[in-house]
Formats: C-alpha cells, sequence, structure tokens
C-alpha cells in the first residue's frame, strides 16, 4: 500500500510557524516514503472558516516549496457524506439528540475529561415523546456517541503511535462525546474518520494537541469498518514562554514572517533544522 499522508488544517486563521512545522513534517516523510502528500481543507465550521484563509493555505504552502498530490479536498462539500454516516450510526443507536446547552452541560458535568467537559449524560435519559416534543418546538440537536454501547461493540482500543508507542484505552477521560454539533451538522471527530479512509491515508502525522483524541477516531474507525492508520504525533513548537502556538493568542502569521523578508524556502529550512534535532 502506497505511504499516503496528508496535511488538513481548518481555515480560522492565517497558517503560523505551527502549521508550516507540521506540513514540512508530513511532506518530507511522504517525500521519502515515495508516498503521497494530500492537501485537505477541514472548513466544516462556516462560524469561523474565511474565503480568505482558504486561499492563502496553498499559496504559503507553495511558498515554504511544498507541493501535493492530486486536487485539494474540502470538507464543506462532503456533508452529505458525513450526513449518510451519522444517519447510519443513528439507524445503528449509537448515537442520541442532546439539547443541551453549554452552560447545562457544565452544571452536571461529573468532571474535564480529554475532549472537555465529560457530559453528564442528561439526554441520554429522554424518552421518545420527549425528543419528540423538543424537535416539534424547534429546537435543534447535538447527536452524542453513545460510548458505552460503542465500546460493547468495538472492544478496547488499541493503537499505535510512532513516538509514544502502544496506546490501549477503555473509554476513560470521554463520557458520550458530540459527533454531530448543532450549529454545523458534524463534528471534526466523525469528519476526519471518514475523509482519512475515503483518501486513502495510511499515515496520520499531526501535533500533540490531537493525541487524546486519536482513541476515540479509532473507534470511529471500528464502528464504521474503516482502516486504522498509523499515527505520528509530533512535538508542538511553542512561544518564548512555552506556550503552543495559536491562532488565537494572535501569534505571527507566515504571510507576517515573509512580509519581513524571510523567504518560504529559508523558513521550510530552518524547519527542517529542528525536525532533525528533535528525531
Amino acid at each position: 500500500m502506497t505511504f499516503t499522508t496528508r496535511f488538513a488544517p481548518s481555515p480560522t486563521g492565517y497558517l503560523h510557524l505551527g502549521h508550516a512545522f507540521s506540513a514540512v513534517l508530513a511532506h518530507d516523510h511522504a517525500r521519502a516514503a515515495g508516498g503521497r502528500f494530500l492537501l485537505r481543507i477541514e472548513d466544516i465550521d462556516h462560524t469561523r472558516c474565511r474565503p480568505e484563509y482558504v486561499a492563502a493555505i496553498p499559496e504559503d504552502l507553495a511558498a515554504l516549496g511544498l507541493d501535493w498530490d492530486g486536487g485539494i479536498w474540502r470538507q464543506s462539500q462532503r456533508r452529505p457524506v458525513y450526513q449518510a454516516v451519522l444517519d447510519e450510526l443513528r439507524d445503528r443507536q449509537l448515537v442520541y439528540p442532546c439539547f443541551c446547552t453549554r452552560r447545562q452541560v457544565a452544571a452536571h458535568s461529573p468532571g474535564q475529561g480529554v475532549d472537555g467537559l465529560i457530559y453528564g449524560g442528561t439526554c441520554r435519559r429522554l424518552d421518545d415523546a420527549a425528543v419528540a416534543t423538543r424537535l416539534a418546538t424547534g429546537q435543534q440537536p447535538a447527536w452524542r456517541l453513545r460510548l458505552d454501547k460503542a465500546l460493547d461493540l468495538a472492544g478496547p482500543i488499541t493503537w499505535h503511535d510512532g513516538r509514544a508507542g502502544r496506546q490501549v484505552w477503555s473509554g476513560e477521560g470521554l463520557g458520550d462525546v458530540v459527533i454531530a454539533r448543532r450549529d454545523i451538522g458534524i463534528s471534526y471527530h466523525l469528519a476526519v474518520v471518514v475523509d482519512d479512509a475515503a483518501q486513502g491515508v495510511t499515515d496520520v502525522i499531526r501535533g500533540m494537541d490531537l493525541f487524546h483524541q486519536t482513541s476515540l477516531h479509532v473507534l470511529l474507525q471500528h464502528l464504521l469498518d474503516l482502516p486504522t492508520p498509523h499515527y505520528l504525533h509530533h512535538q508542538l513548537l511553542a512561544d518564548d514562554e512555552g506556550r503552543k502556538l495559536s491562532k488565537s493568542d494572535g501569534v505571527r502569521s507566515l504571510r507576517d514572517i515573509f512580509a519581513d523578508g524571510i523567504g518560504g524556502q529559508e523558513v521550510a529550512a530552518r524547519l527542517r533544522e529542528v525536525i532533525a534535532g528533535a528525531t
């Protein structure tokens, strides 16, 4: 099977050095293996994504000297595919509607988990009549995974990380996670699993900030009879105070760096030095 990896940013801001680090690492792994490097735009969150950020992604990657194979996938164009998968999970009674607000979730949560507050299960106890009444009044639900039922079907979850080794997960730290948000109709978790399988991704190379979500992704792969890729979660670039680079913190973008007269090829070369020093 051909080594295939991808770079899949969300266009909620311009790319920064953290994105470039991940893109260079994945690109170079693919080229060294004689494989494929794909570009996917994860733009399902229409509340935060912007056209100018979408347009800038291939421009910035090209400035870094990176090329990709095939066309550019956009998740916003694949909503019917995600809806069909969600319908399948509903038919199998693996998900249920949740009408709780964030405040209600926080009020009844047993504590913090690996994907935010663990859900207390309030809406899981609603009967069909109560659900129908809420839907009839126009309330839009999120859809949550029945974690215990999913684990009963899939069994203990095991997967391998290229840095951390073998991982075993029995459901701790998660709860009934949202796999379809009420505002956008889907979640990152479900979309990324479906798309990795559809694109034939054999190796997922991404940051450590997604390490703990991978067990959920492997669980979904088992439920949907999809292949599990190899995973490599890399270190995150940090600022001078040790915090990971984040668009929400106003970190300088690649475009800001290029505007200072530092070329994309030079940026990529410096990042490769960091990568070489970390291996």
